[in-house]
Order: C-alpha cells, then structure tokens, then sequence
C-alpha cells in the first residue's frame, strides 16, 4: 500500500506537470494547489488514523523520494542533515584529519589517507585497522559513524590507535584536525622521457587551475606530448569544465549551451582566458565512467579537433543540475537543463521523458541519433554519450577476481605484504609479483575459507535444481553428475588459468599501498591498454594528424 500512495503522489504531481505545459495559467496554478491540497490532506489523514504511529518526517520524506525517483537520477532531496556531505561532495572540502575510512572484512580499515594531510603526515597507512577513536572502540562500527568522530572543527585533536600488519603493539597516534581540500588531480608526472601524464579524478573548485599548472609544469619538465586521463571522472563544476578548454582552446570560442524550461537556463559558455597550449599534441582517455564535466571536456576537445580520443564510448550524461533552497535549511539538486558541446550535439544516453510502462528507461536507439560535424569536418553523432576517435575494448574480469575484489582479499592482503615488506621498492614501474608470492596469496586466501563458485557452477546448479523440480533428474543424472564433476575439477585450475589478471590488481594494489594513486598508476603503466594506444598515436605523427582529419 504505501508504495502505492507514493507512485500515486508523485503521479499527481507529475500529472500536474504535463498540464502546464498545455493549459493556461489559471489552470496551472490550480492543479498545482489541487495537488498540494491532496498532498497535505493524505498525509494529515495517514498521520491521524492509520493502525501504528507513523513517523511524520520519514513518511514525508519516503514520498519525496518517490516523486523524485520517476523523474531522473540526478534529482535529488537533500535533507538538513545531508548537508555536510553534500558539500564535500561538491566543494572536496571538510574539516578533518585527511583519511578515508571503509571497512574491509569487517574491519574498520583506513582505505585512503590524502598525500600531505594530518593522517598521511603522522605515518598512518592504507590498510591501517581503526581500533579506537578518542578513546572509544570503533571496531564493528559503520564507516560513517566512525568517520564523523574523526571529523571536527580546525585546530582541535583527536586521538587515534590502529593496527598494522607486521607490528606487535598498536600505534596511537594524536592529530590535529584542519581544513580538508581534496585534489582534483590525483597524480602528474613524466612517463616517458617527453611523454606528460595527467590523471584528473575531480571537477570540484580549482580543477581548471590544477590543470593549468600540471600542463606547465610538465612542458617545463621536458613534456612535448600530453595525456589527460578522464577514465571513471563522474564530472561535477560545469565552470571547471570551462577553465579546463580554456587551457587549450583560443578565448571566445564556445565550449557548452544550456537549454532548459526557463529562459534563465538557456546560456551560452565560452573560453575565458588565453589559453595555455593550443599546439601540444594531446591524447584524452575516456571510458563507460567518464560522465557530465568530463564529457564536456572531451567532448569540446574532439569538436575542436584538439585532441584525440582513446577507450570506452562515455556515460552519456547531458543533463545539468542546480541546487534549489528549500524551507527550514533543506535543498534540492535538480534537473534544470541539458548541454549542448560546440558541434552541437546533446550527449544524453537515457531518455528520461520517456518511460516504458514498467518504468523502465531506454537509451536513444541508433535510428535516432543524428550526425554532427566537428570544427574540421569529421563526423560525430549525438544520443550516447561521446565515441572515442580510438576504441579499446573493455576487459571483461572473471568471477574469481570479481569476487577476491569484492570480499577485500586483495585489499587485505596487500596491507598484509605491506606490513611484511615495509620499505618499497625504489621504483615501482618494474614491480611484480612472483611465483612463490602468488602461491602465498593463494593459500592464504584459502585459509580464510573463502569459497569461489563460477557462472558456470552456478548455472549448472541451476539446471540440477530444475530438473529434479520437473522430476527429470533420475533420468539425465549421469549426464549431469559427469557435467558437474568436470566443472569442479575446472574449478581448481581457476586460480592458475586467471593468475594474470589477478597479479595485475594485487600488484597495483600493493602500489597504492606504497605510494597511494602515484604508486598505483606507476605499477599499472605496464600493462595498461589505453595508455599503450595512447603512446603509439602520439609517437606517429601522421597517424595523430590523420585521426584529427575527416575521412
């Protein structure tokens, strides 16, 4: 019943909606305060008469929910409460010790402390097991509970103890809190002689100049050739997107639109500045992650054929959003319009507008998308998010590694090789796991009982389990049980036949615990396929000049 009452308010408001469109504004007005009268009277009725207690702001809130939820998944209700988290996610700003806390095996674990903070300056390490927080036992606690203990205002301590793989005797550790500003950019460098390497993970305030200064900095460093890697960036400031095309694009040419319902939301966005490099040759990396800010970015850049692009066709996120005040310190984050990138085209995937009767969302089918030029004439096509100019294809990972991932073994055991091995390697470009190491891992892993069970297994219990409901089974048991026992003994090569795709993720795993992001990326660089791609374009001209050409 209630789930009921909540499609049915926010069918009537939806209702209301389509309305306005078409009806006068007498009309609108009244279907709005119709609406809102049926609203308020329900819910004075539920509150009053039904057989329990109802909590008033939770019933409220589950049909806010609800109303948001048949529109898009960007629209959202931020209660009072929420408001601190959301500012972090938007700003990457807090007031804190600098570490994020996940929890791993059931046990509260520090996944991440950021390079040059409080946590990371006082020698605390990822995989570090929070054993208690100012006194107070944090172990079986949920992250966020544990987190805000750590959080508080600047210039205030708090006292933490932890556990490490390879030591006796805990650490306790006191802290100073201050203020928090995480990094849009995660990691700069050279990886080859004049090769730059920029990998941006955030769109909060100051990525156009982080941007900016990278380029510079690894121009000065030697760098005659650039990649910026937008691999997984969920995007965020629409006007960091800007700052970041202007660094390479001349000032005054157009980088987004905006259209909307409301006047004020149709606008136009141009370059701001002179650019920094117009001339670089540049590779952008994408993939399925790659979504708002980031298509922006990519997408202006292979319009103006600045840049070529190499991985995964991208999200396909067109849509803005703005955040609205609402009563008593409540806000909304709302769908208000979608882009448009120079060559015109609106790179939204989902047709929200569209619902099939179940719900249901489908992408743009192809017979819809229509074709685009960029500035030099190549085609491009809107609908589905950006196509790279340069495909790789997706490396699909099985269900071991899948499932060592998942379950923290991997996590575990690089703090566990970390704790054992406390002084890393001078480099990390060349680190990889041996024979004798992998077969530790794996009996270790099978002393923490961890069960793996295939696709295949699975499904093949499936087909036993069917065919004893359909009372088949004594008739096809030989069959099945042969089939079963092949699986099995299938099974136990697993660890073998994937030991290369599970090496890889230990490997960066254990760089990441080293050296945070910087020790990752520099383990990945190996073996990573796009970044691969990405070298050979930049080392033939040609080719780089003929992919930035039409057809």
């Amino acid at each position: 019943m209630k789930k009921l009452k909540r499609i049915g308010i926010g069918l009537a408001i939806l209702g209301g909606g389509v309305l306005f469109a078409f009806s006068a504004p007498g009309e609108k007005y009244f279907d709005i305060a119709k609406s809102l009268d049926i609203f308020a009277t329900l819910f004075k009725e539920v509150n009053t008469h039904y057989v329990d207690e109802v909590d008033p702001k939770k019933l409220v809130e589950t049909g806010i929910v609800g109303m948001l939820q048949q529109l898009d998944p960007y629209t959202d209700y931020i209660p009072e409460e929420s408001r601190d988290a959301f500012s972090i996610q938007t700003t990457g700003q807090y007031a804190g010790v600098g570490a994020l806390v996940g929890i791993v095996n059931k046990k509260t674990v520090i996944t991440n402390p950021y390079l040059g903070f409080a946590a990371h300056r006082a020698g605390l390490k990822v995989g570090d097991e929070l054993i208690s927080v100012d006194g107070k036992n944090v172990q079986g606690k949920q992250s966020f509970d544990v987190t805000l203990l750590l959080k508080g205002n600047p210039n205030t301590d708090v006292s933490v103890e932890v556990k490490r793989y390879g030591l006796k005797e805990n650490l306790k550790v006191k802290l100073t809190r201050e203020k928090i500003k995480i990094a849009n950019i995660v990691f700069q460098g050279m990886i080859e002689t004049d090769l730059g390497y920029i990998k941006l993970e955030e769109f909060t305030p100051g990525a156009g100049d982080e941007v900016e200064q990278a380029v510079l900095k690894l121009k000065q460093s030697g760098a005659k050739k650039l990649i910026l890697d937008l691999r997984d960036n969920p995007g965020g400031s629409l006007f960091e997107a800007i700052n970041i095309v202007s660094a390479f694009i001349p000032k005054g040419n157009e980088v987004v639109s905006t259209k909307g319902k409301l006047e004020d939301w149709n606008k136009t966005y141009h370059t701001l500045d002179n650019p920094i490099d117009t001339e670089t040759p540049l590779v952008v990396l994408t993939s399925g992650g790659s979504a708002s800010a980031s298509e922006i970015v990519a997408g202006s850049l292979q319009d103006y054929d600045r840049a070529v692009l190499v991985g995964q066709k991208t999200f396909g996120k067109g849509l803005v959003q703005t955040t609205r005040q609402l009563a008593y310190n409540a806000q909304v984050k709302i769908t208000t319009a979608k882009y448009y990138i120079p060559s015109g085209r609106c790179i939204q995937a989902l047709d929200y507008a569209h619902r099939k009767s179940d719900g249901s969302v489908e992408k743009f089918p192809d017979s819809l998308k229509r074709e685009f030029k960029t500035k030099a004439g190549r085609k491009v096509f809107d609908g589905a998010g950006l196509d790279p100019d340069v495909a790789i294809s997706t490396e699909e990972f099985n269900s071991l590694l899948i499932e060592l991932v998942n379950e923290g073994y991997i996590f575990e055991y690089a703090s566990k090789y970390c704790g054992e091995n406390p002084t890393p390697p001078a480099s990390l470009k060349d680190f990889k796991i041996s024979e004798a190491e992998y077969k530790k891992f794996t009996d270790w892993v099978k002393d923490q009982r961890f069960t793996h069970t295939s696709e295949v297994e699975k499904k093949a219990n499936d087909l036993f389990a069917s065919a004893k409901s359909e009372k088949f089974y004594d008739a096809i048991k030989a069959p099945l049980t042969e089939l079963q026992n092949k699986i099995t003994q299938n099974r136990a090569s697993d660890w073998s036949r994937y030991r290369p795709e599970i090496t890889s993720i230990l490997e960066e795993q254990i760089g990441f615990h080293y050296r945070l992001t910087a020790g990752q990326i520099e383990v990945s660089l190996t073996h990573d396929k796009e970044i691969a791609e990405a070298k050979k374009i930049l080392a033939d001209p040609a080719r780089y000049k003929k992919l930035l050409s039409p057809n």
